[in-house]
């Protein structure tokens, strides 16, 4: 259930391991499945088309004897024994002998006052970034509530295209749960280098608006911040109401173990939706977490589609994201919670540098703007087990291929 990334990836690599019983893909999107990143970077730019973000063509489905809907949304679900129904609003009923839970997540809401005016939304479907692109194309002030990701990218986008944009950020700085305060710093400043305001520790108390459509966002404090549009930002919650209807356990998303397999044994869940092991290759940090990335999807994806084959399966790959925010390209490699050291690599002012997480003196994760080869090092270093030596990682007249060695053993691993 659910046609995203992650559900893509799992019925393709079902085929490709040799499986021929049905598949059905079913989403409640009017599209055939599509790419999510690209919605606030080059579509937003119109640099694509949301054509040209589809995974497959409707060719491809029929080729592989995979079965796709669209536009039906399910709402309730049930067992009996391995297999089960799953009943959608149109009453549509679909009988499995297989379950994939693919359901993605959705923007966290803010139930502020002003929320329902025109001008005011989210963005996580083709058809959010579609009312965005037309609303930007009018507009002359952008406010984005809330400094993550997506936000900073639309922000970005906005200013090259010459909006006035000011960024709310309730916590004291940018992007704080997914990098260093080295790395947040930067982005602070580079965004207001480009023009952009950025308000930290911004408290929003609603949204403003004349006959019917935003025209503000009152803080705080009492400032109104000016605004023709109103991209909300906060983060997203993991859809788990069918995971739920069928007693599997929950914890920030749905709980599967190394094999994508949720608590009964029988079902697997894949892609943002799900709560998984870490699967860092070094000890410290959570227990667990869920990823919401492309790499994750896709690997999740094939893992969970061994899994129903019942053939061995354990997702071990060390995670990576990105982020393009204008002509700034940040690059993450592995997971930096636990971290008891941080090596600057490059000076931030130049725009092109690296921030390197470790433990114990072993390379965890890194930063890196504008630096793909100190990327390509550190992802590689962390899929072989290495590392770079934290004395000799500051050193930019290194490249850090050079310094990639045998990792030492790591007390308590």
């Amino acid at each position: 259930m659910g046609n995203c990334q992650a559900g893509v990836q799992l019925a393709c690599s079902l085929r490709e391991l040799g499986d021929t019983d049905p598949i059905v893909l079913v989403g409640e999107e009017p599209h055939a499945p599509y790419q999510r990143p690209p919605l606030s970077k080059a579509f937003l730019k119109g640099e694509i088309t949301a054509d040209s973000l589809t995974f497959r063509t409707h060719d491809f489905y029929r080729e592989h004897n995979i079965e796709l809907v669209t536009r039906e949304r399910i709402v309730s679900i049930s067992r009996d024994g391995s297999g089960g129904t799953a009943v959608a609003e149109s009453g549509r009923r679909f009988d499995f002998a297989r379950l994939a839970l693919t359901t993605g997540a959705v923007p966290r809401q803010i139930p502020f006052d002003g929320s329902e005016l025109e001008g005011v939304g989210y963005l996580r479907t083709a058809t959010d970034a579609t009312q965005l692109e037309q609303a930007l194309g009018s507009a002359r002030k952008l406010v984005v509530v809330g400094g993550g990701f997506i936000g900073l990218e639309v922000a970005a986008g906005a200013r090259v295209a010459g909006l006035t944009v000011t960024v709310l950020e309730a916590a004291p700085r940018l992007v704080g749960r997914a990098v260093s305060e080295q790395t947040s710093e930067f982005y602070l400043q580079a965004h207001r280098r480009r023009g952009t305001r950025v308000v930290l520790n911004a408290q929003v108390v609603r949204f403003l608006g004349e006959h019917d459509r935003v025209t503000g966002v009152e803080l705080g404090d009492g400032t109104v911040v000016p605004a023709d549009v109103v991209l909300i930002g906060v983060g997203v919650i993991p859809r788990t109401e069918l995971a739920e209807q069928l007693g599997l356990a929950i914890d920030n998303g749905i709980v599967v173990d190394g094999s994508a397999l949720c608590s009964d044994g029988f079902t697997v869940a894949a892609g943002d939706c799900a709560n998984l092991p870490n699967p860092s290759i070094t000890p410290g940090g959570v227990a667990r977490l869920r990823l919401e990335s492309v790499q994750n999807a896709i690997e999740q994806g094939k893992v969970a589609a061994a899994t129903l084959l019942g053939l061995p399966a354990e997702y071990s790959t060390v995670p990576w994201f990105w982020s393009d925010q204008a002509d700034l390209k940040l690059q993450i490699a592995g997971l930096s919670g636990g971290h008891d050291q941080i090596v600057l690599r490059g000076e931030p002012d130049s725009e092109k540098f690296s921030v390197l997480y470790y433990r114990a003196g072993q390379l965890i994760a890194a930063d890196c703007i504008n630096k793909p080869l100190d990327f390509i090092a550190v992802r590689g270093a962390l899929n072989h087990g290495q590392n770079v030596p934290a004395d000799l990682a500051g050193d930019v007249t290194i490249p850090l291929k050079k310094l990639v060695s045998a990792a030492p053993a790591l007390a308590g691993k």
